[in-house]
C-alpha cells in the first residue's frame, strides 16, 4: 500500500518555519511502521544560510509514538550530521513510544541516545519542545546542548505527579530548559538566534557577522555588559536557574562570545549558580567560543548545610569546568574577587589567557572583614565602636593591599582599566586570542566529582 505524506502535517509546519524560506529537503518521507507513515519528519536545509538537520516529531500520526522506523530516521539523520558537521535541531511532540507490550521501543530510544550522545560536542544540538516529551524522550531532549521550550510544552520523566512538575516554567527553573518562549513562533525564532550565534561544528570558527553598537543604559552588571557586547546581541541562556549569575551568547564586534557573569544579584553564588557556569562554560568550550568572565561576588553560599550537602563539589567542578576548557578566557573583576571565587574563575594560573580588573575592584584572599580580624587586630583594641572600627579598616584594606593596583603589581591581572575602556581592551584581546591552540595530555575524560 502506497502511502501519501501529508505536507499540513504540524511536524512539516513546524519545519518549513524553522527553515528559510519555509524550504527543506525531506528524508524518508514514505518510511512507514505499523501501516502508516512513522511518527517523524526529517529533513535538511538552511538557518541564516547554514546548513542544518532537524526532525520533528508528528503528533498527527499515532501521537508522534515512537518505534524503529522513527530511530532509524533519526539515526540516519545525526549520521549525516557527523560526517557533515552540520547542526542538528529536533523538535519534541510525542505522547511516547509505541504500547504494544513489546520491548522493541527500548532499543528504538537506545538508538537515539547514543546517536545524541555520539554527536555531543561535534556539532551543536537544540531541542525545541513544542508539546510532550516524555520519558526516554525527555532525556534525549535534555542531552542537546540547548534546550528551548514553549509555556504549554512539557518535560518530564514519568506521568506529572505534582501539577506543573514538568511545566516549562518548572524546567526553567531546575537548569532543564536553556530558554522558554510564549510560543511555537517565538522559540522557533530563538533558535535560528541560536544557530547564528553557534559556529556549525567542533572545527569551525565562530560567526563573525554585521553588528550594531553597544547599547547605553542598564544598571549594574547590565551595564558592564550593554558596554561590552555589541547592542542587541545578547541572548541570556539559564535565566531562571541559578539566579545569582548571568549567561548569555552574544557578539563583540560581530564575532559571537559567552559571557559568564557572577553578579546578577547581590547574592553569594549557590550551587545552582556554580552548576550553570560549569554547564555553560563546557558547551562554549566544546564550540570554541570564547568566554569573558564578568566577577563581582561576596563568594560562594556557606554554611552547615551548604557543606553537609557536598557544596564543594559543585565548586570544584566549576573550577574544573574552567581550568579543562582549551577556548580563548577573559576575566575582569568588577568589583569584589574573594578566596576561591578568585581561583576557580578569574585566576591567571590555570583560567584566564588575560586578566583585568576594573579601577576600584578588591581581590583578597579572604572577605576584608576578616582579614582585618587576623592583621590589625590590635586597632581595634580600645575602640567604643568596634562595628564601625571594623568597616572602616575593612575598606582602607580594600583600597591598599587589596586593592586592583596591588594585584597587578603581583602579576594576578594583566592590567587596571577603567570601564570605559572595557570593550576595547576585550575586542583587543579576543583578536589577539583567535589562533589559541592548547594541547592537553592524553586521557579518555576529566574525573571531576558529579
Amino acid at each position: 500500500m502506497q502511502m501519501e505524506k501529508n505536507a499540513a502535517s504540524p511536524a512539516r509546519q513546524r519545519l518549513a518555519a524553522l527553515f528559510d524560506d519555509g524550504s527543506y529537503s525531506e528524508l524518508g518521507a514514505y518510511v512507514t511502521e505499523k501501516d502508516a507513515p512513522a511518527g517523524v519528519v526529517t529533513g535538511f536545509g538552511y538557518v541564516n544560510g547554514d546548513p542544518v538537520y532537524a526532525f520533528a516529531q508528528d503528533q498527527s500520526v499515532a501521537h508522534g509514538a515512537v518505534g524503529a522506523a522513527q530511530a532509524e530516521k533519526i539515526e540516519k539523520l545525526c549520521g549525516l550530521a557527523a560526517k557533515t558537521g552540520a547542526p542538528v535541531v529536533g523538535i519534541y511532540d510525542s505522547n511516547g513510544a509505541f504500547m504494544d507490550g513489546s520491548p522493541a521501543s527500548l532499543n528504538a530510544y537506545s538508538k537515539m541516545l547514543s546517536c545524541t550522545a555520539a554527536l555531543s560536542g561535534v556539532v551543536p544540538q537544540i531541542a525545541l519542545v513544542a508539546g510532550v516529551c516524555a520519558g526516554s524522550a525527555a532525556m534525549m531532549a535534555c542531552a542537546s546542548d540547548l534546550v528551548v521550550m514553549t509555556e504549554g510544552a512539557e518535560l518530564f520523566l514519568t506521568p506529572d505527579l505534582r501539577k506543573g512538575a514538568g511545566s516549562a516554567k518548572a524546567c526553567a527553573a531546575n537548569g532543564t530548559a536553556s530558554l522558554c518562549a510564549k510560543d511555537e513562533a517565538e522559540a522557533t525564532e530563538l533558535v535560528r538566534k541560536l544557530i547564528n550565534l553557534l559556529p556549525v561544528n567542533n572545527m569551525a570558527s565562530v560567526p563573525c557577522m554585521e553588528y550594531e553598537a553597544p547599547a547605553a543604559g542598564g544598571k549594574g552588571l547590565m551595564a558592564t555588559v550593554n558596554s561590552i557586547v555589541d547592542g542587541g546581541s545578547a541572548v541570556e541562556i539559564f535565566e531562571g536557574y541559578g539566579t545569582a549569575a548571568y549567561t548569555a551568547l552574544a557578539t563583540v564586534c560581530g564575532s559571537t562570545v559567552a559571557i559568564a557573569a557572577t553578579n546578577k544579584t547581590d547574592a553569594a553564588l549557590t550551587e545552582d549558580d556554580c552548576a550553570k557556569l560549569s554547564r555553560f562554560v563546557r558547551i562554549c568550550d566544546a564550540f570554541s567560543v570564547p568566554v569573558i568572565t564578568i566577577v563581582d561576588t561576596p563568594g560562594f553560599a556557606g554554611n552547615a548545610d551548604t557543606e553537609l550537602s557536598g557544596a564543594v563539589k559543585a565548586l570544584t567542578r566549576l573550577a574544573g569546568s574552567y581550568a579543562e576548557a582549551t577556548t580563548a578566557k577573559i576575566s575582569v573583576v568588577t568589583g569584589m574577587a574573594v578566596g576561591a571565587v578568585f581561583t576557580a574563575l578569574a585566576g591567571k594560573g590555570c583560567n584566564a589567557d588575560f586578566a583585568y580588573a576594573l579601577e576600584g575592584a578588591c581581590i583578597a584572599p579572604m572577605q576584608p572583614e576578616a582579614v582585618v580580624e587576623f592583621l590589625w587586630h590590635d586597632k581595634l583594641k580600645g575602640c567604643d565602636d568596634l562595628a564601625a572600627k571594623r568597616a572602616e579598616l575593612a575598606g582602607e584594606y580594600a583600597k591598599t593591599l587589596a586593592s586592583a593596583e596591588a594585584a597587578a603589581q603581583t602579576g594576578l591581572v594583566d592590567d587596571v582599566l577603567a570601564a570605559g575602556d572595557l570593550r576595547k581592551v576585550i575586542s583587543g584581546a579576543l583578536s589577539m586570542l583567535e589562533g589559541k591552540r592548547v594541547t592537553n595530555l592524553p586521557k579518555k575524560h576529566n574525573n571531576f566529582p558529579f
